[in-house]
């Protein structure tokens, strides 16, 4: 009688993304590691799912979602990607940029998570665990940050479980986030590329690989990330400061001064390190419960124009 193969056994890793995958599948909510933030996973096509999503962010529902998928072959399922898309994704997929596209007819993202557009916001991501749920759910999964809605983004699992925890069937911890921003987002419609949201991938980077970018407000509804107050700690935030006033605390960026309630977004003025270490900071400042969270000048160059853009709205102003 002939002998059974041998199975080879299977990682803890891709155990935990079986069982996420089959979560999904029954219309529950996933928290999900990524390289940028944790995000709250549900069916892009399960309109059930998806209002289930917004309900446990308290998400505004004119708020599209990304469709994150497993690979540039599940992307084009979804959209009708141009020359230039093409380009963007050969050069930074997996990774932390979102292309917005022409929705392909048939494509399997709800109305809901489109909120009513003809377009889909669509991203490839590059954490490993991230990467094994998707390919075990073969479908795609909308995921924005697992925070409740207007909250800084989550980039710990334990920030995660804190703000929509009790909402996820399935809590997987993929470790601290490693870019912790979120993705960048560009439009590539009528052969133009447009920045919707600045992100982990900076404005040269992207057009070293696709060409010149036009400012994106008149398709900014296209984007998430894009309202006036958002990523906002409980205390208000004050930027541009020189240091901390009375009962307030403060991020540096460089070598921090001395003082109770004092952080440094990088010692070492490195954006991309301040970039990593942004929400957790704020959050970190915020459980002390100061009169306000006061932040240092940061560079508005590279990666320093997300950040800025996430400290904006954080303060609840957009210059």
């Amino acid at each position: 009688m002939a002998h059974a193969a041998a199975r080879a056994p299977r990682s803890p890793a891709l155990t935990q993304a079986e069982a996420a995958a089959e979560a999904l599948r029954r219309g529950q909510l996933v928290i999900l590691p990524t390289e940028t933030v944790y995000g709250l996973a549900a069916d892009a096509g399960n309109a059930e799912a998806v209002a289930r999503l917004f309900e446990a962010k308290g998400r505004p529902r004119f708020n599209p979602l990304i469709a994150h998928v497993a690979d540039m072959g599940a992307a084009e399922r979804l959209t009708v990607f141009d020359s230039r898309a093409r380009a963007l994704a050969a050069a930074f997929w997996p990774g932390p940029l979102t292309l917005v596209a022409p929705l392909r007819e048939g494509a399997g993202v709800c109305d809901l998570a489109r909120a009513g557009l003809n377009t889909v916001a669509v991203r490839v991501p590059a954490h490993g665990l991230a990467g094994e749920v998707l390919r075990a759910f073969g479908g795609a999964l909308v995921a924005p940050s697992a925070n409740r809605s207007g909250r800084p983004s989550p980039t710990t699992v334990e920030d995660a479980r804190e703000e929509t925890g009790s909402a996820a069937a399935v809590v997987l911890d993929g470790g601290p986030c490693l870019v912790g921003l979120e993705s960048t987002v560009v439009a590539a419609l009528d052969g133009k590329l447009r920045l919707l949201r600045p992100g982990a991938v900076t404005r040269a980077e992207v057009e070293a690989a696709g060409g010149a970018l036009l400012e994106g407000k008149a398709d900014a509804k296209r984007s998430p990330g894009r309202l006036a107050l958002h990523y906002a700690p409980d205390a208000p935030v004050r930027l541009n400061a020189e240091g901390p006033g009375p009962g307030e605390a403060f991020l540096a960026f460089g070598p921090a001064p001395q003082g109770p309630r004092v952080w440094s977004l990088s010692p070492g003025r490195d954006l991309r390190e301040a970039a990593a270490n942004l929400f957790a900071l704020l959050r970190t400042a915020d459980r002390t419960r100061p009169r306000a969270i006061a932040v240092a000048p940061v560079p508005d160059e590279g990666l320093g124009e997300a950040i800025n853009d996430r400290l904006r709205r954080a303060a609840g102003w957009v210059g």
